[in-house]
């Protein structure tokens, strides 16, 4: 099946936006509209994921959650920027049946993890290659790879380089942190032109100068990431430098709560309503939350463009 064209803005920013729920454990969709409109105008992505990454908490809802957090999604983008669904399931049937969701819907692109292989095991390449082709062959819709060891598969480089040359991989996200392997992917895989190659919030800057296409990361995060984007477009490296060391603790101080808590937390002080993470799991409390919120006013609130109305 020939493959859409997704011409996306680089280097750029893939923003998944915060679940709020209610106090009944409902996904609050008046909140998410008003945190997709942050979003579009502080962050100015070039692509919107809807439900595919784990700061999403999109693995508590059902099955039909997830579908309607999906096309809530999708109409509170409004066309203002292009959609990836997230369609990450070990199986791949599962997986074709959220994407033809998303194409039906407007979609642009889907997300999906490399998997983790569920009878356990680590999944071989093949394995990988036979799992993206079969559900490539269902959908026309480009993919974003999202490579995140733990809850999913941890790939080698070779195993990485293999999925990229795959037709429908366009877009590859990279949880790690590791420079080593950041900077020889960037140059196997964003160089040759086989995908476009983005990190995450610690390496961005050096992503940037490596020559790599952005970074994947939620709100209010990525509105700092714009600034350093912006900063480096500029040619001002000192203030993209001193924008990104904003990223040395943050939000790793923070991080025994997890990114949803941090995140979560730090959007409500900037006016953002994005609720509490899902249960039984806590949001950030006590001493932590009075330091988070120091911080979050005092070194990120007054950033030119960061603060929200």
């Amino acid at each position: 099946m020939a493959i859409a064209k997704l011409d996306v803005r680089r280097p750029g920013i893939l923003v998944p936006p915060l679940t709020p729920f209610t106090a009944k454990l409902k996904v609050d969709y008046v909140a998410l509209k008003k945190g997709v409109d942050a979003i579009i105008e502080r962050s100015k992505p070039a692509l919107i994921i809807a439900a595919g990454v784990e700061a999403q908490e999109y693995q508590f809802l059902s099955f039909k959650e997830r579908f309607d957090l999906i096309r809530a999604t999708i109409d509170a983008v409004d066309g203002r920027v292009p959609v990836a669904v997230g369609i990450s399931h070990p199986s791949y049937k599962i997986a074709i049946e959220l994407a033809h969701f998303g194409e039906k819907h407007g979609a642009k692109a889907v997300q999906l993890l490399a998997p983790q292989k569920p009878t356990g095991g680590a999944p071989t390449t093949s394995e990988l290659v036979r799992y993206f082709e079969s559900i490539g062959r269902e959908t026309s819709l480009p993919f974003v790879l999202y490579l995140n060891a733990g809850p999913g598969a941890d790939l080698s480089i070779p195993a990485t380089v293999e999925l990229a040359k795959l037709e429908s991989i366009k877009f590859i996200k990279e949880s790690s942190r590791d420079l080593a392997r950041a900077s020889r992917l960037i140059a196997e895989i964003e160089q040759p032109g086989l995908a476009h190659y983005f990190t995450t919030m610690q390496m961005l800057l050096i992503t940037l100068q490596l020559g790599g296409s952005g970074v994947t990361l939620p709100p209010p995060a990525s509105d700092i990431a714009r600034l350093i984007i912006d900063a480096y477009e500029a040619g001002d490296l000192a203030r993209a430098t001193k924008l990104q060391q904003i990223f040395a603790t943050y939000p790793s101080r923070w991080m025994s709560y997890g990114l949803a808590a941090v995140m979560k937390a730090s959007s409500e002080v900037l006016g953002i309503p994005a609720g509490r993470p899902y249960p039984p799991y806590d949001a950030v409390q006590g001493a932590d939350l009075e330091d988070l919120r120091a911080f979050v006013s005092g070194q990120l609130a007054p950033l030119q463009g960061l603060v929200h109305a």
